[in-house]
């Protein structure tokens, strides 16, 4: 099997039936037979289902869901089934949903084989038959018709009016010309005489010899890109860290507490209890339903501004994400061709060449391009008059075509065509008053600088000429084709869009550099980003970037906006150079070529209107095409990524501070300052108060720059308020020993009021950044707080709490804890800034991780 990206197109068409052992009568029988044991099946993509018990290892082997089953199975196995089946639950409910979201890769992989045709016309034993495509091998000539996908890469040997589409591969809009003979193009995008799989003739016929199969072709390259193993996304790298984070801690407080217990009263079952509990209670149970939920939240409110989300922890990437990479067809340009008008000869507009360039494609028969479509659309299609009486229809040989029409008794040719064509066979030239002059060689220099200025804009030109034909001709030939005059150009371009500029402006505020990563050359690339006056550093070309080395383009990549002439493996290149660099990393396209730089990216993004595989392959898909739509995607993927860490921020410094002043008391009281089952129904309590985050706002400091999971931010956080927290904690303990002398029952019911109590309002003092008072908290989540104070105050206070051990305390107690909740609200308040503060800048501070 020849290697995928050798450039096969640059070789003899002899030379390539001799390696291939073919002749252009194709191969007998037995010797496709040889050769599909040999090569394979002609299938571009494999299963990629992995076994149920494979998946769930993956996931039971994350350091946080192996906490909490640990947890769940100590709370069973000390009779705690509440505990039990609520951490189960959530555990299991949590990888189903992860099981499920795997999917979206087996599905593209699916969509990708949908897009291959499924039979094809092949020579075999001297004549044509209808095969299987899965059976075509190397060497075997295919015969191709209008409207065929291509089955495999190969060469052309015949072909008659040949048009392909490869959009789906290099995602540019406009049909390529398919022809014969020696090309010297490096590049795929310029192979003249090469047809890729996953292609399509949309017009003319061509023969095509076989050169690469499954796997070997272009399309077999993106299929294995698709089934690659992808590093963590920024999502699962932070959810990873806080669960190690969480088992540290957790090993401290239960080595700590085991020790002392150890030394003061040796190991009783009871300190056993009290240290598992301890750990039970530093697990934040509710994390995987509070993830969830706010995710699930922030994708509704992201379908509300068109931006369906299919995984949804793809959400918080966006949030995080500080390189966009996409290409400019679609996003930065409306991706359909359009007729922006005609110029002279001196690069005036000019409505007698629009007129001229009409009639053509009006009247003229045979094959009809996407540029014709495009100059009906443009204006009405009106004949003012004008009557058809012959055509000369295109045909590649010629490059043009030719109409013959009437009006009052003149009978006028039009021709259109390549500019270089139509102007080689002009002897005038006609200026914009309308009078005609020879055409000189200083004149034909002029509009051959025209036309290649233009073309450096983007622009997609055709030639328009005409000459008179006497009025009793009623038929023109092709050696009518002479002595024109040129009459200028009808330009055609992939307009930008109106709104690109703002967008990425938008983007930029935000802290989202764009880079755009196009197979366009490099003028037109450079003239679309002056045309939106887009802020871009330094340019990289395909060329360049195949003689870098990962390291040095993950370097230089980082610093580069604009990548031009780019294969489809080239995008992908580009995206694991930049993750390595330890950027957050989007990416959006919307063809096959597209989807393995989706697949590799942080968060992949696809349109509405994308192809199956590309759709497939993304996380996030756009529902209009615009990058204004992704800056408001990106403002929500923050605000649900602040509300995850509010939970994580309370839950961490809440659970581990309790923890913590239990540790302590433990070392000095006779006696347990809470029982295991009175500690796992306070972590409960305060778990169950937390579920209306998802529903909260978030300050506009954390809308303005990327976010990801900051374990320094955390365990900062966590060691300035958890130890303020025992502070009050050990000072209501002295209150209550010292000051009121509280036997154990009365002791532990106190204690259990202030903690709660403490924890659940601190919620309104640490979930912003501004002082308390000038930041509303969401209903939702006042509602959730006050509600499960009220039934933790219930418990603790009535009759109920005597099935937990709970007693009625006296009013001064009450009193005192109350006056320690408001000192400890207070000091709060004044100590979160330092907890709170803002890190450095990521840029300059991030960790490589493999790609």
């Amino acid at each position: 099997m020849r290697d995928a990206g050798a450039p096969f197109w640059t070789e003899r068409e002899e030379d390539l039936f001799a390696a291939l052992g073919s002749a252009p009568n194709g191969l007998t029988s037995g010797e496709a037979r040889e050769r599909l044991v040999r090569y394979g099946a002609n299938a571009t993509a494999v299963s990629l289902q992995r076994s149920l018990l494979a998946k769930l290892g993956k996931r039971l082997a994350e350091p946080l869901i192996a906490i909490l089953l640990i947890a769940a199975g100590v709370s069973g196995a000390t009779g705690d089934w509440q505990s039990f089946a609520i951490i189960t639950i959530i555990v299991l409910a949590s990888i189903v949903l992860d099981l499920l979201q795997e999917r979206k890769a087996e599905a593209a992989v699916e969509a990708l084989k949908h897009s291959v045709a499924v039979m094809a016309s092949v020579r075999r034993d001297g004549s044509l038959v209808d095969l299987p495509v899965h059976d075509i091998v190397p060497g075997d000539v295919v015969a191709l018709r209008g409207g065929d996908l291509v089955p495999a890469d190969g060469i052309v040997l015949i072909s008659h009016g040949a048009l392909c589409d490869e959009s789906l591969l290099t995602g540019e809009p406009y049909p390529v010309e398919k022809r014969p003979g020696p090309c010297t193009a490096n590049e795929p995008t310029d192979a003249f005489s090469a047809v890729f799989a996953g292609t399509s003739l949309v017009g003319g016929e061509a023969t095509m010899m076989v050169v690469a199969t499954g796997g070997g072709t272009r399309f077999g390259g993106i299929a294995a890109s698709l089934q690659s193993r992808v590093a963590p996304t920024a999502f699962e790298r932070g959810l990873h860290a806080l669960g190690a984070l969480i088992m540290r801690l957790t090993g401290f407080l239960v080595l700590f507490v085991l020790l002392t217990q150890l030394v003061r009263h040796g190991l009783t079952l009871e300190s056993f209890l009290f240290a598992v509990a301890l750990a039970v209670g530093l697990t934040p149970e509710l994390l995987p339903m509070i993830t969830t939920v706010t995710l699930s939240r922030g994708a509704v409110r992201m379908a509300a501004r068109k931006v369906v989300v299919k995984r949804l922890s793809a959400i918080h990437d966006l949030g995080a994400m500080d390189i966009l990479c996409t290409d400019k067809t679609g996003t930065l340009t409306e991706a359909k061709i359009v007729h922006v008008g005609s110029f002279d000869s001196a690069g005036a507009p000019a409505s007698h060449v629009a007129e001229l360039v009409r009639l053509n494609s009006r009247f003229a028969s045979g094959l009809r391009s996407t540029l014709d479509d495009a100059i009906l659309a443009a204006a009405p299609a009106a004949a003012d008059g004008w009557v058809h009486v012959d055509d000369l229809p295109f045909d590649f040989e010629r490059r043009r075509s030719s109409v013959l029409v009437a009006r009052s008794g003149e009978r006028l040719m039009v021709t259109k065509g390549a500019p270089e064509g139509v102007l080689a066979l002009c002897t005038q030239v006609e200026a914009s008053d309308g009078t005609t002059a020879p055409l000189d060689a200083a004149r034909r220099a002029a509009i051959v600088a025209l036309i290649d200025a233009r073309g450096r804009e983007g622009m997609r030109l055709l030639g328009v000429a005409w000459r008179r034909i006497p009025a009793e001709r009623g038929t023109i030939a092709i050696d009518d084709e002479a002595d024109l005059v040129f009459a200028g150009c009808a330009a055609f371009l992939d307009p930008p869009k109106a709104s690109a500029t703002e967008a990425v402006a938008r983007l930029h505020k935000a802290g989202v550099r764009v880079k755009i990563i196009s197979g366009d050359a490099e003028p037109v690339v450079r003239h679309l980003v002056e045309t939106l006056a887009l802020p871009a550093r330094r340019l990289m070309t395909g060329a360049d970037i195949a003689n870098l080395s990962d390291a040095t383009l993950a370097a230089r990549a980082v610093d580069t906006d604009l990548f031009v002439r780019v294969s489809p493996d080239q995008k992908s290149r580009i995206v694991r150079a930049l993750r390595r660099r330890g950027h957050t990393v989007g990416f959006i396209g919307d063809g096959i070529n597209d989807a393995p730089a989706i697949h590799v990216a942080d968060v992949g993004l696809s349109v509405d209107g994308g192809t199956d595989v590309a759709r497939e392959a993304a996380d996030i898909i756009l529902l209009a095409p615009d990058l204004g739509v992704l800056a408001d995607g990106v403002a929500e993927g923050r605000r649900t990524y602040a509300n995850i860490m509010k939970y994580v921020r309370m839950g961490t410094s809440s659970n581990f501070g309790n923890m913590l002043s239990m540790a302590l008391a433990s070392l000095v009281l006779p006696f347990l300052p809470l029982a295991p089952l009175q500690v796992l129904l306070n972590n409960l309590l305060y778990d169950l108060s937390e579920i209306g985050i998802p529903f909260d706002s978030a300050d506009a400091q954390e809308l303005a720059k990327p976010r990801s999971w900051d374990m320094g931010a955390v365990l900062r956080f966590t060691l300035v308020m958890g130890p303020l927290s025992s502070l009050f904690d050990l000072a209501t303990f002295a209150l209550l020993r010292l000051g009121f002398g509280a036997e154990v029952a009365a002791f532990q019911t106190a204690w259990f009021v202030e903690s709660i109590v403490t924890q659940i309002l601190v919620i309104f003092v640490i979930r912003t950044t501004q002082p308390a008072w000038k930041s509303r908290p969401h209903p939702v989540l006042v509602a959730s707080s006050l509600t499960a104070l009220a039934a933790a105050l219930l418990l603790a206070l009535t009759p109920l709490g005597a099935i937990v051990g709970f007693v009625a305390l006296p009013p001064a107690i009450l009193v005192a804890i109350a006056c320690v909740s408001l000192l400890y609200l207070a000091a709060a308040e004044m100590l979160k800034p330092l907890a709170m503060r803002a890190a450095p800048h990521r840029q300059g501070r991030r960790r490589s991780w493999p790609a």
